[in-house]
């Protein structure tokens, strides 16, 4: 029950308020996971980038399970399979990708033009279900529900092959 794993993986480029770079990043999301990918909505009002409350600003994908695995070793390959230690905090790992050519498999496309994204890895341990489900709703404790940076080094090293370099 202690083994860790992957929770969700989650593939996210902002665009601003502009058409044309959205249907772009979406269509390089769909390419790269084979998923329709969401759009993302503005939150609040930001009159300084003419983006309103509602607004399409970016497109985002989440994976589980097998897909977010093999998904993850690509976007970590892209890296050099090395990541920034503050870049790993409790319960997950966040790092940016600048061009989407680093990733392995991906060819540049003229249509889509240069694009970045952002890689959110959230972890688990097997029973967190019981505290999100409907019926017969149940606690567990703390010490099981947080997964520390450290434990979290060690699953990307053992699965992934993913060093965790300090600052």
């Amino acid at each position: 029950m202690r083994e860790v794993k992957i929770n969700k993986l989650v593939v996210n480029i902002g665009t601003g308020a502009e058409e044309p770079k959205l249907v772009n990043a979406r269509r390089l999301i769909e390419t790269l996971t084979k998923r329709k990918p969401m759009d993302q909505l503005a939150k609040h009002r930001l009159p300084a980038f003419k983006i309103a409350k509602g607004q399409k600003i970016g497109a985002y994908v989440t994976l589980r399970g097998s897909d977010a695995m093999d998904l993850a070793k690509r976007l970590f390959d892209a890296v050099g399979n090395k990541i920034d230690s503050r870049k790993v905090t409790s319960n997950s790992v966040s790092f940016g990708i600048k061009e989407y050519i680093d990733i392995s498999g991906v060819k540049y496309d003229p249509k889509i033009g240069m694009l970045g994204m952002n890689v959110n890895l959230s972890f688990m341990r097997s029973g967190l279900r019981v505290t999100q489900r409907k019926r017969r709703v149940a606690e567990i404790p703390e010490s099981h529900r947080k997964i520390s940076p450290e434990e979290i080094a060690l699953f990307l090293k053992k699965n992934l092959d993913v060093e965790v370099v300090s600052a």
